[in-house]
């Protein structure tokens, strides 16, 4: 039996099997909706967003708590958790300034870290397959922006009181370490199922993100432990100029981990939701449409109406061999 014909029966089975034909469809729409392009832009916008609302928060906790620096330290390291490969350099340096310097540098912040909060919408309603001409607008954008950006902030006070339960019981070994990782996956899933809401326009339910948001939830507390074993483990002995790189390069690598873990989340909510499932395999040369197939094509055209008096349809031409004329 050649490959050919091996992919083809694979082909047959996993269209009758969900646990091969669901995470393979998750692949095969991402590829159509060019997750990686979307990942990508927000990472961009990530890294020049959120690095400066870090900063800025770190000074503003410097300013109001600088009678208390045990608290301050406590909120500090709780919160920049969230970001191990950068948390350190940031926990370690200090901004200084005025109040009315401080509240200008926080506005432009928080405008500017609006950035990857609007990278992300654009990316959730791709995939949700909104069209254009049903996108929020410049303002409405923007203000969905600022909505995430305060349920973010109710997360970090989560956060830190989360931290402050791993400091308490720091001395309870193994058991409370393991109870701390668990409550961190659950704050997290709450997170991440709120995020999922708010980032998409598409009208769909609380539920239709919950399955997306439990695994976001696990893979993203991996991915902080893993971050973590890398500082801990590569970069700690590295060079100073290697150190100031692998930083860098790490940040970078970590968060467009952490995206592609969010979007995939999200792609198996829209292909659980609207039963895009199962697509035939792209592998190796075209293979006939299933009717998931149309349905997921269908919608990724959808995309592009622009206008209101605008229809986009897809059609699609019979198999060879179907006897139509």
């Amino acid at each position: 039996m050649d490959f050919g014909a091996k992919l083809e029966r694979f082909d047959r089975v996993q269209q009758r099997h969900r646990l091969l034909g669901f995470p393979l469809a998750v692949r095969q729409k991402y590829s159509d909706d060019q997750g990686g392009y979307l990942a990508a832009t927000i990472t961009y916008y990530g890294f020049f967003s959120l690095f400066p609302l870090l900063l800025v928060f770190t000074a503003i906790l410097g300013y109001v708590l600088r009678g208390h620096p045990h608290l301050r330290d406590q909120i500090v390291g709780s919160v920049l958790g969230q970001f191990p490969v950068v948390g350190h350099d940031l926990k370690t340096g200090a901004l200084k300034g005025n109040g009315v310097v401080l509240a200008l540098g926080a506005v432009a912040a928080l405008w500017s870290g609006m950035g990857v909060f609007l990278a992300a919408q654009n990316a959730f309603d791709q995939l949700w397959g909104v069209p254009m001409k049903q996108r929020p607008s410049f303002v409405r954008s923007r203000l969905r922006a600022l909505l995430l950006l305060l349920a973010l902030g109710a997360g970090v006070i989560a956060t830190t009181g989360l931290g402050a339960l791993g400091t308490v019981g720091a001395s309870f070994g193994v058991g409370w370490k393991i109870g701390s990782v668990l409550l961190s996956v659950a704050l997290n899933f709450v997170l991440f199922w709120v995020g999922f809401h708010l980032l998409t326009t598409a009208n769909v339910g609380w539920r239709a993100h919950r399955g997306g948001a439990v695994f976001a939830a696990v893979a993203y507390e991996g991915l902080q432990l893993l971050g973590g074993y890398y500082v801990g483990h590569v970069l700690k002995s590295a060079s100073n100029t290697y150190g100031t790189f692998g930083v860098v390069i790490g940040l970078l690598s970590w968060i467009y981990l952490a995206v592609h873990v969010t979007l995939l989340a999200a792609e198996g909510n829209v292909v659980a939701t609207r039963r895009l499932w199962p697509r035939s395999l792209s592998i190796g040369g075209e293979r006939p449409a299933t009717d998931a197939d149309k349905r997921g094509l269908e919608q990724r055209a959808k995309v592009e109406e622009r206008r209101k008096d605008e229809e986009v349809d897809a059609e699609f031409e019979p198999p060879v061999g179907s006897g139509r004329r």
